[in-house]
C-alpha cells in the first residue's frame, strides 16, 4: 500500500509533533507527523504534513477536515507536489534526455 502526504493547516500554533501524531493513529500508522516551524524563532507557521497509508489518508480527511481541533477548524487535503522550488527537484539523466522528477 502506497504511503499518502496530508497537509493539515489552520492548527493551533501550540501543537507538537507529537500530538499531531497521536490525532492520527486512530486512522493508521503514521510514518511522520512533521509541524512546519520557522527557523529563526521555532514558532509554528499553523500547518503540518502527515505521512500515512492511504486508507488512513482517506479516513483522516473524512473525519478531520472542517472538523474542530483545540477550537480551530482544520483545513485536511492531500498534499500537492512541490513545484518550482529548487532544492526539492532532481533531474534524471538517461542517455542524453534529462527527466526533472519534481520529487525528493
Amino acid at each position: 500500500m502506497n504511503d499518502t502526504r496530508i497537509y493539515v493547516g489552520n492548527l493551533p500554533f501550540k501543537t507538537t509533533d507529537d500530538e499531531l501524531k497521536k490525532l492520527f493513529l486512530q486512522f493508521g500508522e503514521v510514518k511522520s507527523a512533521d509541524v512546519i516551524r520557522y527557523k529563526e524563532s521555532g514558532r509554528s507557521k499553523g500547518y503540518a504534513f502527515v505521512v500515512v497509508d492511504e486508507k488512513a489518508a482517506e479516513k483522516a480527511l473524512e473525519q478531520l477536515n472542517d472538523n474542530e481541533y483545540e477550537k480551530r477548524v482544520l483545513k485536511v487535503r492531500i498534499a500537492k507536489p512541490r513545484e518550482n522550488f529548487p532544492n526539492s527537484q532532481k533531474t534524471v539523466s538517461d542517455n542524453s534526455e534529462e527527466i526533472n522528477t519534481g520529487i525528493e
